[in-house]
């Protein structure tokens, strides 16, 4: 393995390469990242998301007649043959649609198993965190019922225009003949896979002769070909109940998890309204908790009460961003869990008044607020608006790298339990058929009450930092799709602790907020491709004549591809 670059060489420092077993070639960047992409420009429809095959899956699908329900489909399902450490059918799926002039959120997530109670993990599990017990991250007990095959289903059923089975037929093809695996995935997977490589069917399925796949190197998944064919033929019913279903549950608890057929047989995605605030004009939507989606509209009301600077390297505007964000993950962790459950005080929460009174707990150095984010997660978002202005802003995810480690069919089973709680008292403790706090948030734009943008910045707790930032790009810096991804983040972590992309910020930025006591972590400290990195957005605008104009990140392999 070779070390790409040296302390100064951006966000290229600290990443692991690999020279390439066929060419020869070296797959590291010794010169600084600086985000040179063109924002794409097109008519019919545009799809944007983290792997160009994933892309190209997409808009072939509108191309040959089918809308951005039908694209979202085609595209999630290759992600998760392309990028299957981020994410999987095997986990869970947000989705915010536009369809017809109505807005909606899709809420694909499972629930804890019926079996599941406090005493039963307590007794289960070794793992603990500050001498209490806690889910752990691998094995059978972090598994919750996976929601992702349902949530396709029904966004393809509700709103779609081709039978279920056919966008499912690309990935049937990649799958058995296999793509060369690119330099990111291979990088995260060489990273990640130690975790769970003792778990037999993990390392049948995703290693080659015992070690992960090289970049340029071909994978092929025939056994998760094989799943989504029976899934194409049988219907989804395989997955929730049937012979499929019945392998899931074997799995699970051959390592200590207590689910049952029954847990997938009743499993059912729900459908309600998104959630909103109006930031200096421009209307963002959320998808409601489960989710973190109320962190970003929290964080924009509080920005409002401040004169925000066009520059977004300016550091008033930085801490201003920061502090509003510490503010609303307190609030988050306090109150976010599942709405079924406990009540959440969304009112309050997205009040303009609260917000003003707590904006004046913002001086111009940091608050001692009991603030944390929820760490790093692996994500695959996608966005797709078709040329009748449809549009489908899509998130699904595993959870962690690789998520649980259990194999089933070619796919990897989640660990989103692991968001649960232990102790009785906490608003996120586990309980029987109770979805967990979640991380996974799509996000849209209105203006005047007409679409206007669908976006999504993937990775645990920077996506609602990064659709703040976002969104401050493009109404107070006036900047295109593009710029808006490029622009470099920050990622508040903890207390005073906050991470920013200082290869591209200038040193006054970085001592001014020092001053202001940040305790500022470098990128060169911080960024490790398998855990902590700046999350990955994709964005695409639609302007009042239909024009399309889309942004994908430049951190990551994706694309925004149209015609």
């Amino acid at each position: 393995m070779n070390r790409s670059g040296s302390e100064d060489d951006g966000i290229g420092a600290g990443i692991e390469t690999s020279v390439s077993p066929t060419t020869g070639a070296r797959f590291d960047y010794p010169w600084q990242f600086i985000g040179r992409r063109s924002a794409v420009m097109a008519k019919h429809g545009m799809v944007a998301t983290s792997h160009p095959l994933a892309a190209q899956v997409g808009v072939q699908t509108l191309q040959n007649g089918g809308n951005a329900a039908d694209a979202a489909v085609a595209t999630a399902t290759m992600l998760n043959f392309v990028e299957p450490q981020m994410t999987s059918i095997g986990g869970d799926m947000f989705a915010l649609t536009h369809f017809d002039g109505e807005f909606e959120a899709l809420n694909g997530s499972g629930r804890a198993p019926q079996a599941a109670d406090i005493d039963t993990y307590r007794e289960r599990t070794d793992e603990t965190e500050d001498g209490e017990p806690i889910v752990p991250t691998e094995g059978g007990l972090p598994v919750t019922v996976p929601g992702a095959v349902d949530g396709f289903h029904q966004l393809a059923e509700r709103y779609g225009t081709c039978e279920f089975g056919e966008l499912l037929q690309p990935t049937i093809e990649y799958a058995r003949q296999g793509v060369p695996v690119s330099e990111y995935v291979a990088a995260q997977q060489e990273a990640a896979a130690p975790r769970v490589s003792e778990f037999d069917a993990f390392a049948e399925t995703f290693l080659v002769d015992g070690e992960t796949p090289q970049p340029e190197q071909m994978f092929a998944n025939p056994d998760f070909a094989d799943s989504l064919e029976r899934i194409a033929e049988e219907g989804i019913e395989t997955f929730y109940g049937g012979e499929l279903g019945e392998e899931i549950v074997e799995k699970v608890q051959e390592y200590d998890g207590v689910m049952e057929l029954s847990d997938l047989e009743s499993h059912e995605s729900t459908w309600g309204d998104p959630i909103s605030t109006e930031y200096r004009g421009m209307e963002v939507l959320e998808h409601p908790p489960n989710t973190q989606g109320v962190v970003a509209l929290q964080a924009l009301n509080l920005l409002e009460n401040f004169d925000v600077s066009e520059d977004p390297a300016d550091p008033e505007r930085l801490h201003h961003m920061i502090e509003a964000v510490k503010i609303a993950f307190a609030d988050a962790y306090e109150f976010v869990t599942d709405p079924e459950f406990e009540d959440v005080p969304l009112d309050t929460m997205l009040s303009k008044s609260y917000a003003s009174d707590r904006a004046g707990e913002i001086g111009s150095s940091v608050g001692e607020y009991e603030a944390q984010a929820d760490g790093p997660s692996n994500t695959v978002y996608l966005t797709v608006v078709d040329g009748d202005g449809n549009a489908v802003s899509l998130i699904n995810s595993g959870f962690s790298v690789f998520a649980s480690g259990l194999v089933v069919g070619g796919f990897i089973l989640q660990n989103r339990g692991q968001s649960f709680s232990l102790d009785p008292e906490d608003a996120n403790a586990l309980a029987p058929e109770k979805r967990p706090f979640h991380t996974l948030v799509p996000a849209m734009l209105a203006e005047d009450g007409e679409f206007r943008a669908s976006f999504g910045v993937m990775g645990g707790d920077i996506q609602p930092q990064g659709h703040m930032q976002v969104v401050a790009n493009l109404v107070d810096s006036g900047l295109n799709p593009q710029a808006a991804i490029d622009t470099p983040r920050f990622r508040f972590v903890e207390d005073h602790e906050v991470t920013l992309e200082t290869s591209r910020l200038p040193d006054e930025t970085i001592d001014n907020l020092r001053e202001r006591g940040h305790d500022v972590i470098t990128e060169e400290e911080y960024f490790v491709p398998d855990a902590n990195h700046y999350g990955g957005g994709q964005l695409i605008l639609r302007k009042d004549d239909g024009t399309l104009i889309g942004g994908s990140e430049p951190r990551r392999d994706g694309q925004a591809i149209g015609f």
